[in-house]
C-alpha cells in the first residue's frame, strides 16, 4: 500500500512538472546559436538517415555525442521538423529529473520533503528555464541525477553483496553510460568522483571490492562504447579530436565565454531562488541529528554532491550558466528536507527564515523592477513590462508568503504554496517574455522571408557569421562568408561551403543566377556599395537583413526594413 502511494506521489510530480513544461514549448523560434544548431543536426539526422555522424548545416559535426540528437530525432520524425520536437526532449528529461529527485528527497527525509524537494527543482528559475530550452544539459542532469540515486540505493547497508543492491549499481553505471552519450566522460567523471569521495568520507572505501564491477564495466561498455567505435570508423581521427581537443583541452584552455571561479556563485543563488534559502538548513537539521546516522550520511552525501559538481564547472574558465543545472537536485533534496524540518519542529526559526525570506524577496522584486524601468524600458518596453510582471508576481508572493508565514508552522504549506504559485506565475509570464525577446536572438522571420526565394535554386550565404536557425527552417545549406566557426574545428572540414574573402563573394555574387545573403545592419552600406548589382532587401529581423540577387521582386512589407529599430545582434 504504502509503494502505491509512493508511485501515485511520483505520477503526480512528473504530471506537475509536464504542466509546467510542456504547454507552448513550440511557440517561441529557435534561439541561437544552440537550439537552431541541434535542432539543424536533428533534422539532418532525419533527413540523412545517418544517426552515426551528426551533422550541422551539412556539414560534420563531431564536438558532442549524439543521444539528444537521437532523442530530437525521433521527435521530428513523429512530430515534424518544428519548434515543440527540438524542445520536447530537454522537456521530458526535466520532467523525469523532477519525478526522481522527489524519490530521492522521499527517502531521505520523508513524504513532505520529496514534495517540497519536487517544488524546489521544478520551479527554480534556471532548471525551468533551460527545461524549455533545446540543450544538452538537460540530460545529462537528469542521468547524473537517475546515477547518483540509483547508487545511493545500492549504498544502503555496509556492502553491496545483495542482489538488490548489485542491480542498483549496474542501473547507475548504465545511467552514467546514457550521460556519456548526452555529453561525454564528463559524466562518469562526475559520477565516479562523487562516489568515491563520499564513501572516503563514509570510511568505507573498501566496499568498492565488493561492487560488481565488471558488470558495471559490461553495462557501460555495451550503451556508450558502440557509437564511439562507429564514429571513429567512420571519421578518422575522432577519438583524439573528440577526447583531447573538445574535453580536455577545451577544460583547460578555452577562453570562450571566460568567467572567473565566482560565476557560479550569483548564478546558483538566482537560479535556485528562493528554495536555495532553504538548503543549509535541511543540511543543517540533518547533520545535527546524533540519534541517526542514516541522516547525517546522507547530508554528506547530498553535500559531496553538489560540492563535487560546483568546484569542477567552477575550476575552467570557460563557463556557462546551464553547466550548473546537474548540481541542482541536491540544493532541491536539501531545501525540501529543510522545509519540511522547519514545518515539522514549529518555533520561533519557522518565522524568522520565512520573513527574511519574504523580505529579501520582495526587496529583490521592487530592485530588479526599477531597474529594468531604467535600463530596459526604454529600449524594450514589450520586454519591460514582462520584467515588471515578473517582479510584480515575485513581490505579491513574498507578501502573501509573509504574511501567512507569521500565524505559525501550522499554516507553513500555505506559505510556501503561496511562494510556489508566484512563481509559477512568473514562469508563465516569462514564457511570453520569451517571444517578445524573439527578434533579439531568432531568426525565423528573417528565414521566412528568404524561404520563397531559396525554393526558386538560390544559393544561400552568411557574412561572416553562421546563423544555426536559417538551414533548420530553409533546409538548404548555408555557405559561410569569412566565417569559420565551430564547424571548421574537426579537421578535415568541407571547405566546400566557404566563401573566404569578400572578393570571392563578390565574384561568387556576380556570377550566381540566384543568391540570398544574410547580413548584419552594420554591413549593408559596405556591400551594397561593393555587390553589383546591388542587391535588394526581401526581410530583416533584428539587426541581420536578407540581401537578394535574382528577378523576383521584394516583398512589399520589405521596403519598411531600414526605417525599423534595430531589437538585437
Amino acid at each position: 500500500m504504502l509503494a502505491a502511494k509512493r508511485s501515485h506521489r511520483i505520477v503526480l510530480a512528473a504530471l506537475a512538472a509536464a504542466i509546467l513544461y510542456l504547454p507552448g514549448l513550440g511557440r517561441p523560434p529557435l534561439w541561437e546559436p544552440d537550439e537552431g544548431r541541434y535542432g539543424e543536426i536533428a533534422r539532418e539526422m532525419v533527413d540523412s538517415g545517418d544517426y552515426v555522424t551528426p551533422r550541422d548545416n551539412f556539414e560534420v559535426y563531431l564536438e558532442k555525442p549524439p543521444l539528444v540528437y537521437w532523442a530530437e530525432a525521433a521527435a521530428v520524425k513523429v512530430l515534424g521538423p518544428d519548434e515543440l520536437a527540438v524542445r520536447l526532449p530537454a522537456a521530458l528529461f526535466s520532467i523525469g529529473e523532477v519525478a526522481i529527485v522527489a524519490v530521492l528527497a522521499e527517502s531521505i527525509g520523508g513524504v513532505t520533503a520529496g514534495i517540497y524537494a519536487a517544488i524546489a527543482l521544478a520551479l527554480s528559475p534556471l532548471f525551468f528555464g533551460f527545461a524549455r530550452f533545446a540543450t544538452l544539459d538537460p540530460a545529462l542532469a537528469f542521468f547524473l541525477t537517475a546515477a547518483m540515486g540509483a547508487f545511493y540505493a545500492a549504498a544502503q547497508g555496509e556492502s553491496f553483496d545483495t542482489a538488490g543492491r548489485r542491480m542498483w549499481m549496474l542501473v547507475s553505471a548504465g545511467m552514467l553510460a546514457f550521460g556519456t552519450l548526452s555529453k561525454g566522460p564528463v559524466a562518469i567523471l562526475l559520477g565516479g568522483a562523487i562516489a568515491l569521495i563520499w564513501l572516503a568520507i563514509e570510511g568505507r572505501l573498501r566496499t568498492v571490492a565488493r561492487m560488481p564491477l565488471l558488470g558495471c564495466v559490461a553495462v557501460f561498455s555495451v550503451i556508450a562504447i558502440p557509437w564511439f567505435v562507429q564514429a571513429e570508423a567512420r571519421n578518422p581521427g575522432f577519438l583524439r579530436f573528440f577526447f583531447i581537443h573538445e574535453h580536455l583541452q577545451r577544460y583547460t584552455n578555452l577562453q570562450e565565454h571566460g568567467w572567473g571561479p565566482w560565476f557560479f556563485i550569483p548564478v546558483t543563488i538566482a537560479g535556485a531562488w528562493p528554495w536555495i534559502v532553504f538548503s543549509p538548513v535541511g543540511l543543517a537539521g540533518m547533520w545535527r541529528n546524533r540519534d541517526d546516522a542514516a541522516q547525517r550520511s546522507a547530508a554528506r552525501f547530498i553535500a559531496v554532491w553538489f560540492v563535487v559538481i560546483f568546484i569542477f564547472f567552477s575550476i575552467p574558465r570557460s563557463k556557462l550558466g546551464t553547466y550548473i543545472l546537474p548540481a541542482f537536485p541536491p540544493l532541491a533534496i536539501a531545501a525540501g528536507c529543510g522545509m519540511a524540518q522547519l514545518a515539522a519542529s514549529g518555533g520561533l526559526l519557522w518565522r524568522r527564515i520565512i520573513a527574511r525570506t519574504a523580505m529579501l524577496s520582495g526587496f529583490i522584486a521592487v530592485v530588479g523592477a526599477a531597474v529594468i524601468m531604467i535600463v530596459v524600458y526604454p529600449k524594450q518596453p514589450e520586454l519591460a513590462r514582462d520584467g515588471i510582471l515578473i517582479a510584480l508576481a515575485l513581490a505579491a508572493g513574498a507578501a502573501v508568503m509573509y504574511a501567512i508565514g507569521r500565524r505559525g508552522v501550522a499554516h507553513a504549506p500555505y506559505a510556501i504554496g503561496a511562494m510556489a504559485m508566484a512563481m509559477v506565475a512568473a514562469a508563465g509570464v516569462s514564457s511570453r517574455a520569451r517571444m517578445d525577446a524573439a527578434p533579439m536572438v531568432s531568426y525565423r522571420e528573417l528565414a521566412r522571408a528568404a524561404a520563397p526565394y531559396l525554393k526558386t535554386g538560390c544559393e544561400l550565404a552568411s557574412y561572416r557569421h553562421l546563423v544555426q536557425a536559417i538551414p533548420f527552417y530553409t533546409h538548404v545549406r548555408e555557405l559561410r562568408v569569412e566565417y569559420r566557426g565551430e564547424l571548421a574545428e574537426f579537421v578535415p572540414s568541407d571547405t566546400s561551403a566557404e566563401i573566404p574573402s569578400e572578393a570571392k563573394l563578390r565574384e561568387r555574387w556576380n556570377n550566381a543566377a540566384c543568391m540570398v545573403l544574410i547580413a548584419n545592419r552594420v554591413d549593408l552600406p559596405g556591400l551594397t556599395g561593393s555587390l553589383q548589382p546591388a542587391p535588394k532587401i526581401i526581410g530583416c529581423e533584428g539587426k541581420k537583413f536578407a540581401l537578394y540577387k535574382g528577378d523576383a521582386p521584394a516583398p512589399p512589407e520589405a521596403a519598411d526594413c531600414l526605417n525599423r529599430a534595430p531589437s538585437g545582434s
